[in-house]
């Protein structure tokens, strides 16, 4: 039996039912960050986080279920910083954002809007060191709310280095996230600016902790990998995952995988923007050191297609089609955003010491 998300959140982690509530504030015509009154009775150890243990995850995420819009209108998006990407009254958003386990109260929630001219030259980020091996890439599955390749992590075959990070990391997963029409999907934006979908490649600590489990909520656990994906040519690599598609259709559906090689998802330009945040999923942890890829992979337009052909629902239930699983854009508040690479035409400044 597939062990899901919920399982995860209930036995390992530990997520609150959170008491709050959360009130949309418009003046002048323009909306604000919703403000949050309210919440858990105890901090957990990560700083800015409230969590408390309890068993309702899956009842919180059933009573927030509603219908999905699928039809090719970009959903609101909260944003980082002004002027803000475009904004429509329908929201799509998936149900997940649309409760108060959205709004965890953390200082370094992601993902985030990034701005060229804000981002920070660092001379001292090193070029990122990625060796995956493709052998242990076991599975992919469909979780509900997005489909996901499962690596054997006992091992160091496959992980990353350098750049941003003091330690090794090794690959545990990677997954997909996207949109109902290809003007959307990304998780993180830049300028403002959405790509029609967006790949993460979640990575542990292995120096520092013993496992994932520990790694999501300790300091420093987790480095993901987010790529970008614009509409172009076809991908051969990506197309052996669209294969497999239609037999994991159904949440807690799974498919075995051959070898397969993630670093070939990666573009060939290694430059990144990298901050620290937060995973993007539940439990939200601020464990998170995130490596941006500036450069995005062309995918056809089919393949993306293929990805919303995939259904929330399991066998049996109503059937809601996968789209706009991301998350909201999260605020910057006083984090900053590094880059790896000098680019004065596009305004990015130089580290100062």
């Amino acid at each position: 039996m597939i062990r899901g998300w919920e399982e995860f959140l209930q036995k390992d982690v530990g997520i609150c039912q959170p008491s709050m509530v959360l009130i949309k504030v418009r003046t002048g015509g323009r909306e604000h960050l919703p403000l949050r009154i309210g919440g858990c009775g105890h901090r957990s150890k990560m700083l800015g986080r409230n969590a408390c243990k309890t068993s309702a995850f899956s009842f919180l995420v059933q009573q927030m279920w509603g219908p999905l819009c699928s039809c090719p209108v970009r959903p609101e998006r909260w944003c980082s910083q002004q002027p803000c990407a475009q904004r429509t009254s329908n929201n799509t958003l998936h149900p997940l954002w649309t409760g108060p386990v959205s709004v965890p109260g953390g200082t370094r929630q992601s993902p985030i809007n990034i701005r060229w001219r804000d981002s920070v030259y660092d001379p001292r980020l090193k070029p990122l060191k990625v060796s995956y091996d493709a052998a242990p890439c076991l599975y992919v599955w469909n979780s509900g709310y997005l489909f996901q390749v499962e690596c054997d992590d006992t091992t160091e075959a496959s992980g990353i280095s350098g750049g941003p990070l003091e330690n090794r990391y090794r690959l545990k997963q990677f997954h997909f996230h996207w949109g109902a029409a290809n003007e959307w999907g990304s998780e993180h934006a830049v300028d403002d600016r959405a790509y029609p979908a967006e790949l993460h490649l979640v990575h542990w600590n292995s120096v520092k902790y013993q496992n994932y489990k520990e790694a999501v909520m300790g300091e420093n656990g987790l480095a993901v990998i987010g790529v970008f994906l614009k509409l172009g040519a076809h991908h051969q690599t990506l197309q052996r995952l669209v294969d497999i598609l239609p037999e994991i259709k159904h949440k807690g559906a799974r498919a075995a995988m051959g070898p397969f090689d993630p670093s070939s998802l990666l573009p060939t330009c290694r430059d990144y923007w990298t901050y620290p945040g937060s995973l993007t999923t539940p439990p939200l942890t601020e464990s998170v050191t995130w490596i941006i890829q500036k450069e995005p992979v062309e995918v056809a337009p089919g393949q993306l297609s293929a990805f919303r052909t995939l259904l929330f629902s399991a066998l049996g239930e109503e059937e809601k089609v996968m789209v706009n699983n991301y998350r909201p854009l999260q605020p910057l508040m006083n984090r900053q955003v590094r880059a790896s690479f000098q680019a004065i035409n596009e305004g990015t400044r130089s580290w100062r010491h």
